[in-house]
């Protein structure tokens, strides 16, 4: 005789996340409204200075040195390789401050060359913020439309509610820290919508799989058991995943620093949210088995008849 298998139960937590949940997305909320963004040159304008070396440089001892001069907002980074560095500078005098970084940088390694100078402008800033915003409002919608047409509104609007908690969290963690947003940032919001939307269809997929085995559960049980169903998969998928991005942290560079840690909070949140925002909402909202019916149609009964 098959041993029956131990559900997890993970709904008699859920007002208690659900308070959680509501606290840092608030806390995200307030920190945006209140100290905004440490936006990266891509949104606010300045000189983009190419370099070129002899040999690999040490970018800390490069940073220290920009850092002498008056420079310590530079961002440096390396391209391809450890001799060809990109230094940002928040300057529109193009001329002034590539002569400052070369002088700079020759105190390092006299053999710097200047490749190129470009002055990014803050109306080109304007209008990524602009489309990067409706980028992330557009794909909502999108993901609203698509649940509520494979599944029933219920599960659009709970899948809806729990991507935006996790892009707030996102970005609260950027604004309340002060750390650089930049494009990179953007994109990698972006991935954690798609990211957390699968999660979000996996377990909508198996509650409505559930609703449909287990005629004579109630919604907890119905939530709970394809919470448990889909413990493992969840498990292995994130962790595999979350290997990966630290991979990325830690070994990446500077230059994709940002998109990395985005994507670690992201995915952390968005594991999190698929039970407790998403499948807690589904309880919140009552879903049960007749919400995915098919809708009857009239004659049907008659047409049954011999």
């Amino acid at each position: 005789m098959a041993t029956a298998k131990k559900v997890i139960d993970f709904m008699k937590l859920r007002h208690l996340f659900a308070a959680l949940s509501l606290a840092v997305t608030l806390l995200g909320v307030g920190s945006i409204a209140v100290k905004g963004f440490s936006f990266g040159l891509d949104f606010t304008g300045g000189t983009r200075i190419e370099v070129t070396f002899d040999k690999d440089q040490d970018l800390e001892k490069l940073r220290n040195a920009l850092s002498a001069q008056g420079l310590d907002k530079a961002v440096v980074q390396s391209y391809g390789t450890l001799r060809d560095i990109v230094v940002r500078v928040p300057s529109a005098d193009q001329a002034k401050v590539s002569d400052e970084v070369v002088e700079s940088l020759k105190a390092v390694d006299s053999s710097v060359t200047l490749k190129q100078t470009e002055f990014v402008g803050p109306q080109v800033g304007d209008e990524l913020k602009e489309k990067g915003g409706l980028g992330m409002l557009l794909a909502l919608g999108g993901v609203m439309l698509y649940v509520a047409a494979r599944f029933q509104f219920k599960f659009s609007f709970a899948a809806v509610l729990s991507l935006v908690h996790d892009v707030l969290v996102v970005l609260g963690v950027f604004s309340l820290f002060q750390i650089e947003f930049d494009l990179t940032v953007l994109a990698a919001v972006l991935a954690v919508i798609g990211y957390s939307l699968n999660d979000s269809i996996v377990v909508a997929d198996r509650i409505r799989e559930n609703f449909r085995k287990m005629r004579k559960a109630s919604p907890l049980e119905v939530v709970n058991g394809a919470m448990t169903d889909t413990l493992g998969r969840t498990t292995i998928t994130s962790l595999t995943t979350w290997l990966v991005v630290w991979a990325l942290f830690l070994f990446g560079g500077d230059m994709i620093h940002g998109f990395a840690l985005a994507l670690l909070v992201g995915i952390g949140v968005g594991t999190y949210s698929s039970v407790y925002v998403c499948a807690s909402l589904l309880i919140y909202l009552k879903v049960s088995r007749e919400d995915l019916l098919p809708p009857v149609k009239e004659g049907n009964e008659a047409d049954e008849l011999p």
